[in-house]
């Protein structure tokens, strides 16, 4: 049913961040990529998001965790329409999850997440092809 995966990650030094990961050979999308986040490309479809902290933490009222002690992430799923994003919301909360934010519209792209019942936050995101490829 989905076709990509983007994993978020919080980060102390994005530039660090970016020099690590180069260093042992991966590259990043540079359209998706800027002083606050970083599209690290893991594979085919496979994506990482390296995010400052800031920003990590304008998707989720939780705080942040030290994950060189825990782990924590944020899931993204991608979908094919907005109204795909829209029924996955509506059947997490039909079976017990919640729902942490309002969608966001950002004309290019649609997004709206949910809890589930172990509390992991998974967004599920539709991208226009037609706004992306217009740039």
């Amino acid at each position: 049913m989905h076709k990509q995966i983007y994993v978020n990650l919080a980060v102390d030094d994005l530039e660090r961040s970016k020099a690590f990961f180069g260093a042992i050979g991966f590259g990043f999308d540079t359209q998706f990529t800027n002083e606050q986040a970083a599209c690290l490309i893991l594979g085919e479809n496979l994506y990482a998001m390296l995010l400052v902290k800031d920003l990590f933490k304008s998707f989720t009222r939780k705080s942040l965790c030290n994950p060189k002690e825990n782990t924590e992430a944020l899931l993204g799923l991608s979908c094919e329409s907005r109204g795909e994003v829209d029924a996955l919301v509506a059947k997490a909360l039909a079976a017990g999850g919640t729902v942490p934010r309002a969608p966001q519209d950002y004309g290019f792209m649609y997004g709206h997440g949910f809890e589930d019942i172990d509390g992991h936050i998974w967004e599920l995101i539709y991208m226009d092809p037609n706004a992306r490829a217009a740039g």
